[in-house]
């Protein structure tokens, strides 16, 4: 690992020189993100994770770039063209592209137009008109006509010639550099719509006479843009300033504008930027539109992943789990406190063959017999009838009873899997997904992370986007997650277990089958008997592995294992016994202490210290009690009811580049337009708000022939509502 490479990775992660050495260096080491987030602050200054996998991409990307350097000087030098020049150039780069553009002229092409003017011995005719002498280029060109080389007129020599010329000018690294600056700055995205192309929805009617600036178009309509081309609906191009680009690349290679070559160099830089730049250049920047485009869509579906993973549990909590449909009827599923299921049930509440009272009275019968406080909906088809069914069977239970409408967003996918085929082998599929709708709301993280991240559709274009960053930058999302809440390694699912800091699927499926087989762990260092869960694994693993039911208080805690020794020495300077964590006493007690002397006297930095005492204090502490609760309701409103300026609150559904889509409890999502977040300028609405928010919103126009439903978050007064 070279300075230069530790400089270059922490300029493009803009994270200091030191930081990013000691994130590389423990990297390097075989650490995880999540373990040097949690567990080696002391190293990173308290990156988070986040920024310690902005260093790590950032790294690889510099790795990739030193080795693409090297390899393009091999290739170079072995055909004996490499310069010092040359070589000092391509070690200056910072980008690919820039050494791609420096490698072109040196790069094995197919058989090209100059390359068979070369064969023909044109090349010294190319060479002559670029001096700009005061010769006829006839004249010059005349003793180049060769029928043995296939040059049979004057005219085909000039031809030949300004082909070799063509080439030169699309290969120089400085005029391609300068057409696409120009592109970028002046260029217009184009679109139109394809003869005979059929779009029976108009879904891309805005484009069928489309024009844009490169530099403002937007990541969301590059990617719409992308679609519709892709669907044969569209047809889609670069505008280049063209006379102004071959006007520059005039000014740069004709030194005499009066020389009589100059007409034949004029016409061949032409050439050059229509047959051979414009193209190549066009790929490029729609190459790097649509990675832009498609890094943003990744990175809304993974604030959105984020904070749906990151939904507070209703722990403690009976539930009936509602899954809503039609012709089939709403299946409904008793989930106990534990998530475990008591009882499956259907209902046929809705057309074509409703049951009305029949239904009305199995569910009072079910709230009844389980004491059921909350009622769980899936949002999918029939999710607002079932609702308003739910909210008439509420008023005639005995017992206060409220319901949650919950996004079931890819519990088809979980209930027709191995996995829960497994867990519910007697079930069927929409009875299973019931169930999963239930736990959703108990303990979203424990329950989502069973779906492949990409079912859970709360992104944007997420079809449109390549699926290998979708799919690790999405893993790293629910890493994150379950990390930062930690794992009762007795309960939880190897799906879940996976997910741990260092664990893979074989070791996470090991410890289940050795908690099946040997009983639930009562230490952790048991863990340490689990196959394939070797030295290494345990260290990344085990901080994040809880057993509540352990003799030794810290195995239920956050602490690492290494920490213990420190931890107990803590209790001792604070007169703490070490069953008293976590009670009045022992946070009143544990505040008291010096941090920075405790710190010199343990041998321990201090960053580390506060967050064991912060541990001992909080041993049983959720990052996930810190967002809103979902929103209990009683009774349903419909769009009739709406009206401008009222008043509401909802729950962030998705979040996308334009807005935000809000539940308020009516049969569809309203938007936030992003110009009705806040009433200062906002970059995107992610800056705002986040999936799972509960949100004020006013209504501001309501169309209820398109199912259409405008909020706003700015009230009346214009004064901005807290998130």
């Amino acid at each position: 690992m070279t300075n230069t490479i530790i400089e270059a990775t922490a300029k493009r992660a803009a994270i200091s020189a030191k930081q990013t050495a000691n994130v590389i260096s423990l990297l390097d080491e075989g650490n995880t993100v999540p373990f040097i987030a949690r567990y080696r602050k002391e190293a990173t200054g308290s990156l988070d994770e986040v920024e310690i996998k902005a260093i790590e991409d950032a790294y690889h990307y510099e790795k990739g770039l030193e080795q693409r350097k090297e390899e393009v000087i091999r290739l170079i030098e072995e055909q004996g063209k490499l310069t010092d020049e040359l070589k000092k150039d391509i070690e200056k780069a910072t980008v690919l592209q820039r050494i791609e553009d420096l490698y072109r002229p040196y790069k094995q092409k197919r058989r090209t137009r100059a390359m068979i003017a070369i064969e023909s011995g044109l090349e010294p005719l190319a060479d002559r008109l670029l001096i700009f002498g005061p010769e006829n280029p006839e004249a010059i060109a005349a003793a180049f006509v060769n029928e043995e080389k296939n040059v049979s007129s004057i005219e085909e020599a000039l031809a030949g010639a300004r082909d070799i010329i063509a080439e030169r000018i699309a290969d120089d690294a400085a005029l391609r550099e300068n057409v696409r600056k120009l592109a970028w700055s002046d260029g217009q995205m184009v679109s139109s719509l394809r003869k005979g192309a059929e779009d029976e929805r108009s879904v891309y009617e805005m484009y069928y006479e489309y024009e844009e600036p490169l530099k403002r178009i937007v990541p969301h309509r590059v990617l719409a843009l992308n679609r519709g081309e892709k669907e044969e609906v569209l047809r889609v191009s670069i505008a280049f300033p063209a006379e102004r680009i071959i006007a520059g690349l005039e000014r740069e290679l004709i030194k005499k504008q009066h020389a009589p070559s100059a007409v034949q160099v004029k016409e061949a830089a032409e050439d050059a930027f229509k047959r051979l730049i414009a193209p190549s250049v066009e790929r490029e920047i729609r190459t790097a539109l649509t990675e832009k485009a498609e890094a943003q869509a990744i990175h809304v579906f993974s604030e959105n992943l984020k904070s749906l993973l990151l939904q507070p549990p209703l722990k403690g909590r009976m539930v009936l789990g509602v899954d809503p449909a039609f012709r089939t009827g709403c299946k409904l599923a008793v989930i106990d406190e534990t998530g475990k299921m008591l009882e499956v049930s259907v209902i046929y509440p809705h057309q074509p063959k409703p049951d009305k009272e029949g239904s009305k009275k199995t569910v009072l019968s079910v709230l009844k017999k389980y004491n059921i406080p909350i009622i769980a909906i899936g949002n999918g088809t029939a999710s607002r009838e079932t609702e308003k069914f739910i909210a008439e069977c509420i008023k005639g239970s005995t017992e206060p009873v409220s319901y949650v409408i919950v996004n079931e967003a890819g519990a088809s996918v979980y209930s027709a899997s191995s996995q829960a085929r497994e867990e519910f082998p007697d079930l069927q599929v929409e009875q299973r997904s019931a169930v999963s709708i239930a736990r959703r709301l108990q303990d979203p993280l424990s329950e989502l992370v069973k779906i492949d991240p990409e079912s859970i559709g709360v992104g944007q274009y997420q079809h449109d986007v390549a699926r290998k960053k979708l799919s690790e930058s999405l893993s790293f999302v629910v890493e994150t997650a379950v990390n930062r809440v930690g794992v009762n390694v007795n309960t939880a699912s190897s799906s879940l277990l996976q997910y741990v800091a260092g664990l893979s699927k074989t070791v996470a499926e090991n410890i289940v089958k050795a908690r099946e087989e040997e009983g639930l762990f009562q230490k952790r260092t048991q863990l340490k008997k689990v196959p394939r869960l070797g030295a290494k694994t345990y260290e990344q693993a085990i901080g994040f592995l809880r057993i509540p039911e352990a003799k030794d208080r810290f195995d239920s805690t956050g602490l690492h294992p290494e920490s213990y020794a420190s931890a107990e020495q803590v209790l001792i300077e604070a007169g703490v016994d070490k069953s008293m964590i976590g009670k009045k006493e022992a946070i009143d007690a544990l505040a008291e202490l010096d941090v920075p002397t405790l710190a010199e006297k343990l041998g321990v930095g201090e960053v580390t210290l506060r967050d064991i005492i912060d541990t001992l204090q909080r041993p049983n502490r959720d990052p996930r009690d810190d967002y809103p609760q979902p929103i209990l309701k009683a009774d349903v409103l419909d769009m009739k009811d709406l009206y401008e300026g009222l008043e509401m609150q909802g729950t962030v559904r998705n979040v996308v580049d334009f807005g935000a889509f809000v539940d308020i409890g009516v049969h569809e999502d309203g938007l936030v337009h992003i110009s009705k977040l806040k009433k200062s300028f906002v970059k995107h609405p992610l800056d705002v708000v986040a999936s799972g928010d509960i949100v004020t919103v006013w209504v501001e126009a309501v169309d209820k022939n398109k199912g259409r439903i405008s909020l706003t978050m700015i009230p009346p007064q214009g004064n901005e509502s807290p998130r």
